[in-house]
């Protein structure tokens, strides 16, 4: 007589149990179960049971085989969103069940296995995932005791924004948000915000501070087949002379604001130009840049490299870098210019800063920028006397709080987003809409829809790239010559796609998994353990603490573990974004390598023969383990 299995009211054959359930088989037989639990909202002290989800299983061993095939970047793929897509293409083969009224479900039996627990609520109140939908359980472990899923609220609709003060009011715990670089970003000069703490960044100034004592700067050498950076940018005046375009000298005006004048010097009786410098933009770590005012718009104008040095050849190294000065000067007329309205940091850039970003085009042909009022606002964009919220807020990850903060106590959870209770491919996409580079409806970099506005979060991918980009990522010049690793900078999650990290049949990871968001972190670029301490990876590769075995196993190195840790092979940094991190190993023609200073987050160790290395000069290769100072103890450039 065959046993017969409940499954979300039904009955169904064990024979035929392992094709619906995609069962995982390991090495000990795991056994078959019943799993019990209950979906709610909240936490401890102030939840509300869901009624009416489903709850469904979904096999670890499709997610594992998802994950090695290529993944595919683009609209409606079939394998970039690891539990969603398996749910498209097997939801009738997977084992679910429903919510009663209490909020509780039950699965009578459960084939002997390994499964992500994901949810579905019955409508937009909440969002799908779950906090079980993170880590794959054996069937042993769903059975120890019954499982309790918290699910994430959503923005209501017609939800406002209220601003990063109103939430901190009653979120004082995270206080510390306002020590973020998220929160930095933008400063207006001299008028920092009562919502940006710079304690932690003590050198954030250290260029501004250089503009502000009085710098001049010489434009020279244009190249009009570079990209923003056409004209090399000097202290002192160029031997040649005649390659010199133009001149800014920076100075603190008797009113103590920052300025600028340009004065042209091919073309002596072309009147000099002042221009107000209003705003710093970045200094928290590799650069900085200058937002300048011309009329009613903004522009981005010169670079400051934390780490750079006058000494480097490299012209992209060096303490100052140019950026865009050939928007301030035409070369073909010899004449000084403004810059086009087209360009405006308002268009080009802000979406991804400004928390509830908004774009009008007036009818003059200008673009202005909107973002939420905020007592304690950095900035009064829109000149309604308010002050308003040029950085990133609490808003910008959790949504709009109007409704939230008017919610009774036990429906405040049903109304915000909880990226910790989505699954972490919705939670990634949080983050990911900017730590990538796709082009929206504006045809730049911002991912901005029809009505240029972000996405809200809890979005799910494929809804993102169809509804906010044009284009879904990176184009081929973003990438070295293999066309995986990246080479511009703040493609972190464009990169992450591609890692075992993202899909797996183990532990699908969240950015948050291992940066503390709320800025409560003790280390660099708000990670919770050190980058360079092998902690950072150990916590959750508990198979790979033993360095010397896994070098032996993994890449027959028997250098001493004590001059190596995780990052130094498996955190290459390909991307730059301000001067790199400094010269790297000497090749066999006595040219440096260059050491660049974003991380790539695919993880993998990219090798001496990748195409983007192997017989490139070594100021054009790939910076890759084997070419910086940590890759010394055991591998010859010289044989690059």
């Amino acid at each position: 007589m065959k046993k017969l299995v409940t499954v979300g009211g039904g009955m169904l054959a064990l024979s035929s149990a392992l094709l619906l359930f995609g069962c995982t088989q390991t090495g000990n037989q795991l056994p078959d179960v019943a799993v019990t639990g209950v979906v709610e909202d909240g936490n401890t002290e102030t939840f509300q049971k869901v009624a009416d989800a489903t709850v469904i299983l979904i096999p670890a061993s499709d997610v594992a085989a998802m994950g090695k095939t290529p993944i595919e970047i683009k609209k409606d793929a079939k394998n970039d969103e690891p539990l969603e897509d398996n749910l498209a293409a097997n939801r009738d083969r997977y084992q679910k069940t429903k919510t009663n009224a209490k909020g509780e479900f039950n699965f009578g039996y459960v084939q002997g296995g390994k499964y992500y627990v994901y949810v579905e609520p019955k409508d937009a109140t909440y969002l799908p995932g779950g906090d079980k939908s993170r880590k794959a359980l054996t069937t042993a472990e769903l059975n120890q005791a019954p499982l309790r899923i918290k699910v994430s609220g959503n923005t209501p609709p017609g939800a406002t924004y209220i601003g990063t003060s109103a939430c901190i009011e009653c979120h004082e715990g995270q206080k510390h948000f306002t020590k973020t670089l998220h929160r930095l970003g933008i400063t207006v000069i001299g008028k920092p915000s009562k919502l940006q703490d710079f304690s932690n960044f003590p050198d954030y100034n250290k260029g501004l501070n250089q503009l502000m004592a009085g710098s001049k700067f010489w434009f020279s050498g244009y190249d009009k087949s570079r990209g923003f950076d056409k004209y090399q940018i000097s202290t002192k005046a160029p031997a040649d002379a005649a390659s010199v375009s133009f001149t800014t000298t920076f100075y603190k005006d008797t009113d103590g604001s920052l300025k600028f004048k340009a004065e042209n010097l091919k073309d002596p009786k072309d009147p000099p130009r002042i221009y107000p410098v209003e705003m710093t933009y970045g200094g928290g770590v590799y650069k900085q840049r200058y937002l300048v005012r011309v009329g009613p718009n903004l522009f981005p104008f010169v670079q400051f490299n934390q780490l750079g040095d006058d000494s480097f050849a490299d012209r992209s190294r060096k303490p100052w870098r140019d950026y865009h000065a050939d928007w301030f000067y035409n070369e073909q007329t010899s004449k000084l210019a403004n810059p086009p309205q087209g360009k405006s940091f308002d268009k080009e850039c802000a979406s991804c800063h400004y928390n509830a970003y908004t774009l009008t085009k007036t009818a003059a042909g200008d673009y202005k920028a909107g973002s939420n009022n905020d007592r304690n606002g950095e900035f009064d964009i829109d000149g309604d006397g308010k002050p308003n919220e040029i950085n990133m807020g609490c808003e910008t990850c959790h949504g709009p709080g109007s409704a939230h903060n008017k919610a009774d106590e036990i429906n405040m959870p049903s109304t915000i987003v909880s990226p910790n209770k989505l699954a972490a491919e919705r939670a990634d996409m949080i983050c990911g809409q900017c730590h990538s580079r796709p082009q929206g409806n504006l045809a730049n970099d911002q991912p901005v829809n029809k009505d240029n506005k972000m996405m809200l979060p809890g979005t799910a991918r494929n809804v993102y790239l169809k509804d906010y980009t044009t284009r879904e990522d990176a184009a081929k010049n973003d990438y070295w010559a293999d066309g995986l690793h990246s080479k511009s900078h703040h493609q972190q999650y464009t990169d992450f796609l591609k890692s075992s990290k993202y899909r797996n049949g183990t532990q699908l990871v969240s950015c948050a998994d291992c940066h503390e968001t709320h800025g409560n972190a003790k280390f660099e670029h708000q990670l919770k353990t050190a980058s360079k301490s092998d902690e950072s990876c150990t916590t959750c590769h508990k198979n790979s603490t033993d360095m010397k075995k896994h070098l032996v196993e993994k890449a027959k190195c028997t250098v001493d573990p004590a001059k190596i840790t995780c990052a130094a092979c498996h955190n290459t940094k390909t991307m730059q974004t301000g001067a790199g991190m400094g010269k790297g190993l000497i090749g066999k023609d006595g040219k440096n390598y260059w050491m660049n200073d974003i991380t790539s987050h695919i993880y993998d160790v990219p090798r001496k023969d990748n195409v983007g290395v192997k017989g490139v000069a070594p100021g054009s290769a790939m910076p890759i383990p084997y070419t910086n100072a940590c890759g010394a103890a055991c591998h010859d450039t010289r044989q690059l």
